[in-house]
């Protein structure tokens, strides 16, 4: 009886609770910390240097030289072709050919989760842009030159962005891998392809992936999408996407 009692006063303690709590979220917040937190610092970190001081690092030029010093005819060709799969009229398509699918699939918390991520990536972008100001750089004709603002890589942005939300939407399924290995490879052929055509300093891309990378895993946690039907412990019954999870169903009431 006495350790009944025992028991019983250690379960209402604040300490036992919130132990449980953080075991049974500890996925998630691993997630929040490593997909979110840290690339929001890296994102805050080069976002106050340049507000500072529009010169930016001082590796930003020397990589640039780098990269622009194997500069060949056929790497020309290369560059700006990529440069074409990694912007936004590339990636819309194929964002809305998903959406569509989606739609038709009634898989609602996976086509919020797309638009959300996808519009707000593009917000974010152009909000930066016109908020930091930063000029392109001119170290040499470009032969695919742009005119807007540098900071952050558009680019970047987008390719980042189309890559995390096809990962997350098909991280259930075996593909994720081959996913995220062809993922990373156009990732980094985009930025690649920024840097050689001599349009982006290398922190306007690495801020583009950071703030990208940030949203659409931040995001992913509060909508929490899937593209397969989720079955609860306690039941059963598969519950697919139209339903909404307890938490949300109090927030409507």
């Amino acid at each position: 009886m006495e350790n009944a009692k025992k028991t019983d006063k250690k379960r209402q303690s604040p300490f036992y609770f919130l132990k449980n709590l953080l075991l049974a979220h500890w996925r998630s917040l691993l997630l929040l910390l490593i997909g979110v937190y840290l690339p929001l610092q890296v994102f805050e970190i080069l976002a106050v240097k340049i507000w500072q001081n529009q010169v930016g690092f001082p590796w930003d030029v020397p990589i640039l030289l780098a990269v622009h010093s194997r500069a060949k005819p056929e790497l020309d060709v290369l560059a700006v072709m990529l440069a074409k799969f990694g912007s936004f009229w590339t990636a819309l398509p194929i964002l809305s050919a998903i959406a569509v699918i989606l739609l038709l699939r009634k898989r609602w918390r996976s086509l919020a989760y797309l638009l959300t991520t996808s519009l707000g990536s593009a917000v974010i972008n152009r909000t930066a842009k016109e908020l930091m100001h930063r000029v392109r750089p001119h170290l040499w004709q470009s032969s695919a030159p742009e005119f807007d603002f540098a900071f952050p890589s558009g680019h970047a942005m987008t390719s980042m962005t189309l890559v995390v939300i096809l990962l997350i939407l098909t991280w259930a399924s075996s593909w994720r891998w081959l996913l995220l290995i062809f993922g990373s490879l156009y990732v980094i052929a985009v930025g690649w392809c920024r840097l050689y055509l001599g349009v982006h300093f290398p922190s306007d891309i690495l801020a583009g992936w950071m703030v990208a990378l940030a949203w659409a895993i931040g995001v992913s946690l509060i909508i929490k999408p899937y593209l397969t039907q989720t079955t609860p412990i306690s039941s059963n019954t598969p519950k697919d996407e139209t339903s909404l999870l307890p938490e949300e169903k109090q927030l409507v009431k």
